[in-house]
């Protein structure tokens, strides 16, 4: 629950016009960096994770097969 001030303060950003605008601005410069002509491109996104992984320091997990005898999606 937000308290009545919150609430009024989150009423009047979103009847303002300067907001609505901005909003406007930061949609039509937004882009998705997978997607190039229309495709996903998948080495990009590949790239990304690798990166981002090794930013975290993240420790890939040991490959483990699958061992289920009967899969139903």
């Amino acid at each position: 629950m937000l308290d009545e001030k919150t609430a009024e303060e989150l009423q009047r950003l979103a009847s303002s016009e300067s907001m609505c605008m901005d909003m406007e601005k930061v949609a039509i410069q937004r882009h998705n960096p997978f997607i190039k002509d229309g495709k996903v491109v998948t080495d990009a996104y590949i790239e990304f994770v690798t990166q981002f992984n090794k930013f975290i320091n993240h420790q890939p997990k040991p490959f483990a097969p699958i061992i289920e005898k009967e899969m139903k999606l």
